[in-house]
């Protein structure tokens, strides 16, 4: 059975090392995909603001299942949004205050917001993936925004153990999910990257069969059991290669745009 949707996660899929891809050779495989009716749609835990920049000539007519699900856009129209409630939103500010190592971003459909107090390091950082990132006195103040995820940053070696901890004191309120590198997001329970495959599908007509996904993180698990062809990186994390069906290239062999290739051809 054809594909009919390619999803792909961003960092450490479909980009490599050097936060970029092969432009020329996804440039000509993009053209393939809109002659053979196959949408592309770019999956990830990133600001949609931030993703965009990466397909400056086609955004417009691009898919984005942004903030792990919580903020879809398709052909620059919003499709989805997640919310959390205020009054969880500073319960969970609260929890958060006991982790002595971690730092917050808060995320907003308008934008993101970070505490002033937090190191310059962390902002900088932050800004990589949220372009639009403002800084407040204090995340319990930030009002007139759908806010719908919490973005932490932890101590590589003390991740898996946040994660526990937090899943232990959030109960089924949000759900902690690792996204590489340290951070961790706290996403609405059911609204994850194959909630937002879910709402294009209902859009376009497309079954789980005809889906082909990518990834390398615990946030794109859901994802890959989603799809009927589910493919995890080779440089991915241990546990999330059990999800998908195919091990392809790391991302700094152009892994993705290899097995795109593939499957167009079939």
């Amino acid at each position: 059975m054809a594909v009919k949707m390619i999803a792909v996660d961003m960092d450490g899929t479909f980009l490599n090392s050097h936060q970029d891809y092969n432009r020329e050779k996804f440039s000509k495989l993009y053209q393939q995909m809109k002659q053979q009716d196959v949408r592309f749609v770019v999956a990830s835990g990133n600001q949609y603001y931030q993703l965009k920049t990466f397909f400056p000539e086609i955004e417009q007519e691009l898919s984005f299942v942004a903030e792990n699900g919580a903020y879809v856009i398709s052909e620059g129209k919003e499709i989805f949004s997640g919310e959390i409630p205020s009054d969880l939103i500073q319960e969970v500010l609260t929890i958060l205050a006991d982790f002595e190592e971690g730092h917050t971003i808060l995320c907003g459909k308008n934008s993101a917001y970070v505490g002033e107090n937090e190191p310059d390091s962390f902002i900088e950082h932050g800004s990589k993936y949220y372009h639009r990132l403002k800084k407040v006195s204090n995340l319990s103040e930030v009002k007139n925004d759908t806010l719908f995820k919490f973005a932490l940053s932890f101590p590589v070696e003390q991740v898996d153990e946040v994660l526990e901890r937090l899943a232990e004191v959030l109960g089924d309120k949000l759900v902690p999910v690792s996204s590489g590198h340290g951070d961790v997001d706290l996403i609405v329970p059911g609204i994850h990257k194959a909630h937002g495959l879910m709402k294009l599908q209902e859009l376009w007509g497309i079954q789980n069969h005809e889906i082909a996904a990518f990834g390398d993180s615990g946030n794109d698990f859901e994802m890959l059991k989603h799809a009927g062809h589910s493919y995890v990186m080779s440089n991915g994390q241990p546990n999330v290669k059990v999800a998908a069906k195919e091990i392809i290239l790391s991302n700094d062999e152009d892994g993705v745009l290899v097995k795109i290739e593939e499957l167009l051809e079939n």
